[in-house]
């Protein structure tokens, strides 16, 4: 078969409007992807709608509708507790559907630990206004006052007893047409039956025995699979294509768009082999700056601007006021989201005037908006559906996957699937920015934080969607705001503790390494790892054990409460200052850092036991405790397993992840040049969760990961003395630290 080749995207768009076929909605959703509830049934998207959420069927059931998808975090229960415990229903009898753009209500991207926090607390307001509305309809049919009404077991009935009505009988198959009442009175936490319980996550089983059907399991009939190929470095143009060289591989062709490169086929391996097996020359470019040169890059700059972010007192009068004064820097490399399947994504553009996408972005929304916009279509002709990948963290290569099915299926008039390398996911995933923090300070004579001055180097640029050659971000309409691709990566970068004279100002570069994207808790985990290091080193210099230091320089009483709740789970001992290096081979420490997510919402502590070996570099963490503190727990079974999650994922990217890349492509392109912590690395776990029933539910997506790399490093020189300043800390680190002191 000819191949597909257009010069440029006007040629590609006229081909597409051209393209046979009429998509049929219906045929392609089977119930387990998206429930029971067909599109047609929908007529309020509205997030300030009581029937942008709900559905209350003539049986009893009730849909509801989320616009916040569940990652693996656990929200398919969550969010069902919350409006089960408004609503005043089984929670068993409730369905969720998330992340269908046809369905569901934009609530904004998953990101930020706001899935419960803002999410979940929208839908429970618009339950709570929906049981307001089923009082008020059953005192009308009943002739009784509304407060001597409650809605109980899906329906509503007189509270000293009595018949009462069903939710289906009041409103089955019916709209309530309501904005949601933000005063609508909320329950009483004393009264909770669902909210506070470990209930299990109702896609678990299915995910154990192997018949979840994941993103990458994912077909329809009829459609074509296809790997695209990459550039041999970022930035190159794509100069020629031998077609003939992916004869015999069934009916395996070429499709090209400018610099945009892919193969189809039939079947599945007859892509793969066609895409190494065909021949092309790539210009070869030179345009990165090696991971060896990016501290030197960051401080060089130049800036696109530079930013005081926060100002109290004056900073000179502090440091003159200083009995003491040090400083130090600290370094967060380039990392991957390093998702553990490789991106896929299904789309379906076959006549070229609507589409459908499935995918595992953590933003359908937003993500819909962009195919509208790159495929010349209304955004109301797009339909994202989610369904579950490997996890992301923040945006990974799903994103990238689904435009690239999205072009490819309306290049050739068919659906198709497009299913990512695990080379692909490595190089070409967008990376959590590097960071380059300097700190200073200065102790009083009463041993107390004097000043305080950050200074940070970090980007602010977007980045680009999709990573596709012949379309950056202004051709494609789709550029964002500065900054906002790498989420608030500024944020936590002054102490938590008090002091006269802060002064913390960011260097913004306007460009990134490579291409930026938010990882989890995007900035937070180096400011943490910068802020509480150098909390520790100040508390060295005023000769006063951490923990000791850290509680006399704070005032509020929910951090106060879990750095002592986190130094009882590690049994902490105070701790001799000075720390002078130590002689042996196997020695041990303990650390601890804290954090307060972006100065307004969850509460972690952290401290650890650790052995260092000298000799070999190696740093084994034996038992890590946390304290966690995200107000009103919801499930604290889901909660444990985030915060689990979070501690272990963040010890991997403290102790070994880092992106290499050369001048001209990522050559950490596999798991042994990648390498992530492996299970004998696991240490004992020792979690405190402390739940708050009258304190608004906050994040628990990430928090947890901040302090990590502080305790981390504080137990490190705890044990011998050596300050580690630059993550990751592998052995070849520490031993290039170690020969330093």
């Amino acid at each position: 078969m000819s191949a597909l080749l257009f010069s440029t995207r006007r040629d590609f768009l006229a081909h597409s409007l051209q393209s046979a076929g009429v998509l049929t909605i219906g045929f392609y959703l089977p119930s387990n992807v998206l429930g029971q509830t067909p599109a047609a049934t929908r007529t309020s998207l509205d997030v300030n709608e009581v029937d942008g959420y709900f559905s209350i069927h003539a049986d009893g059931r009730i849909t509801l509708y989320c616009g916040k998808v569940d990652l693996g975090q656990g929200i398919r229960i969550a969010i069902p507790q919350m409006a089960a415990e408004e609503l005043g229903i089984d929670v068993a009898k409730i369905q969720m559907i998330d992340g269908d753009t046809a369905l569901t209500p934009n609530q904004g991207p998953t990101a930020g630990s706001s899935g419960i926090m803002r999410g979940g607390v929208q839908i429970r307001q618009a339950a709570a206004t929906a049981r307001q509305a089923l009082i008020a309809m059953a005192a009308a049919q009943l002739n009784l006052p509304i407060d001597s009404l409650d809605a109980i077991d899906g329906e509503v009935r007189p509270i000293g007893g009595g018949k009462g009505i069903s939710f289906q009988d009041l409103i089955g198959n019916q709209q309530f047409k309501l904005k949601i009442d933000n005063k609508a009175k909320l329950r009483n936490p004393n009264t909770y039956r669902y909210v506070g319980q470990g209930l299990p996550r109702p896609d678990v089983p299915a995910k154990v025995t192997g018949s979840h059907v994941y993103m990458q399991d994912f077909s329809l009939p009829g459609m074509l699979h296809a790997r695209v190929i990459r550039p041999q470095s970022v930035g190159s143009r794509l100069l020629s294509v031998d077609e003939s060289s992916i004869k015999g591989f069934g009916n395996a062709r070429v499709v090209r768009i400018e610099d945009f490169l892919a193969v189809v086929a039939d079947d599945e391996w007859d892509a793969q082999r066609a895409s190494v097996a065909l021949k092309t020359q790539w210009s070869k470019e030179k345009n990165l700056v090696g991971n060896a040169g990016v501290r030197d890059w960051m401080r060089k700059g130049p800036f696109e601007s530079t930013e005081t972010l926060m100002k109290k007192g004056d900073i000179q009068q502090g440091f003159s006021q200083s009995t003491q004064r040090i400083q130090a820097t600290y370094y967060w490399p380039v990392q991957s989201h390093a998702s553990m399947g490789p991106s896929c994504s299904v789309a379906d553009l076959s006549d070229g005037q609507q589409a459908i996408v499935w995918s595992a972005s953590q933003a359908t929304h937003r993500l819909r908006g962009i195919i509208a916009r790159l495929m010349g279509i209304p955004n109301e002709k797009v339909r994202v559906i989610y369904m579950d990948g490997a996890g992301c963290y923040g945006m990974n290569g799903h994103d990238d996957a689904s435009l690239d099915a999205a072009l490819i299926s309306k290049a050739i008039g068919k659906p198709v699937r497009v299913q990512w390398t695990r080379q692909d996911e490595h190089q070409w995933d967008p990376k959590g920015p590097p960071q380059l923090i300097d700190i200073e300070g200065g102790i009083s004579a009463e041993g107390k934080i004097a000043a305080w001055k950050t200074v940070m180097f970090i980007p602010k640029a977007t980045a680009q969607l999709p990573n596709i050659p012949l379309l950056g971000p202004q051709s494609a309409g789709i550029n964002q705001p500065i900054g906002i691709s790498t989420g608030l990566i500024s944020q936590n970068g002054n102490p938590p503790y008090s002091t006269a004279h802060v002064e913390v100002s960011a260097n913004w570069l306007k460009d990134a390494p490579l291409r930026p994207s938010n990882i989890r808790a995007p900035g937070k985990v180096a400011n943490c790892f910068a802020v509480e290091s150098f909390t520790d080193e100040l508390s060295h210099l005023a000769g006063v054990d951490p923990l000791e230091f850290r509680l006399q320089g704070l005032s509020d009483a929910r951090g106060i409460e879990i750095i002592q709740r986190t130094a009882k789970l590690i049994d902490w001992k105070k701790r001799n200052t000075p720390v002078a290096k130590r002689s042996g081979t196997q020695l041990k420490g303990r650390g601890m850092a804290y954090m307060h997510y972006k100065g307004n919402e969850t509460y972690v502590g952290v401290a650890m036991d650790v052995v260092v070996n000298t000799q070999t570099g190696v740093i084994q963490v034996k038992r890590l405790a946390c304290a966690h503190d995200c107000g009103l727990i919801i499930n604290p079974d889901g909660t444990k397993a985030q915060v689990e999650g979070n501690l272990l994922q963040t010890l991997s990217r403290t102790l070994h992840e880092e992106v290499k890349f050369d001048l001209s492509q990522v050559t950490s392109s596999h798991w042994g040049s990648y390498p992530i912590l492996t299970f004998p690395e696991v240490p004992e776990l020792l979690i405190d969760l402390i739940n708050r029933p009258y304190e608004p539910p906050l994040g628990a997506g990430e928090a947890a990961a901040t302090p990590i790399p502080a305790a981390l490093a504080n137990a490190v020189f705890d044990a011998c003395g050596l300050r580690m300043r630059t993550a990751p800390f592998t052995p070849q680190q520490f031993k290039t630290d170690w020969s330093k002191i």
